[in-house]
């Protein structure tokens, strides 16, 4: 069996209401051909640098995943990102708990960047599958989908966890199932669980080899 950890995000200022919460709960729900030697732990971190510090590690130690996949909401984004790198930046924009780093840097003496550690243009490809207008990216930002995107390619870098770890940022999503004319370009959450669900696959498999 190979164990995929996968993550997501609660609610944080500026979005009441994350599609990430949602869709790793879909993706736990999953019973496909394609996943049945994969055990999907799901787990949501509140908005936090403190939970981020203090689940991470033990959910790594606990399930000992081979993968990790990784959502978080891109408030600004139209399309599905698929991550390449983690910036060794931090914003002082504060988190659910109101607090806000004191340094610029999450990591001092480290580099300023760090590949994420997932064969990125296979799971654009898988992606793609389901949503054409899936992309990779360069840029994860400063706020704590960066932050959890570097912890987590440092675990791997170090050799204290798994083996890969990908980060996904995704776009709002629509309200309603129908389209309207304040929302019609945003994609629906059920756009958002299908590719999910073929980078979920792909990841496994990557993982597995």
């Amino acid at each position: 069996m190979t164990t995929v950890l996968v993550t997501g995000f609660g609610p944080f200022p500026g979005a009441p209401s994350n599609p990430t919460t949602l869709l790793v709960q879909r993706l736990a729900r999953l019973r496909r051909p394609g996943l049945a030697h994969v055990t999907i732990v799901k787990h949501i971190f509140p908005t936090s640098y403190a939970a981020v510090e203090r689940d991470l590690p033990v959910l790594l130690a606990k399930h000992k995943p081979e993968a990790l996949l990784m959502f978080g909401l891109a408030l600004r984004a139209k399309q599905l990102r698929i991550e390449q790198r983690a910036r060794n930046t931090l914003t002082i924009i504060p988190d659910v708990t109101g607090r806000a780093p004191h340094r610029h840097a999450i990591a001092a003496h480290a580099p300023r960047l760090l590949t994420m550690p997932a064969p990125a243009h296979r799971l654009l490809a898988a992606a793609r599958v389901a949503l054409s207008t899936a992309m990779l990216s360069q840029d994860a930002g400063h706020y704590l989908c960066n932050y959890l995107a570097w912890r987590a390619a440092e675990t791997v870098r170090d050799n204290a966890g798994p083996r890969l770890a990908a980060f996904v940022h995704v776009p709002p999503v629509r309200r309603h199932s129908r389209p309207r004319r304040d929302n019609a370009r945003r994609l629906a959450l059920d756009d958002l669980v299908r590719a999910g669900e073929r980078i979920l696959m792909a990841l496994a498999a990557a993982a597995r080899c």
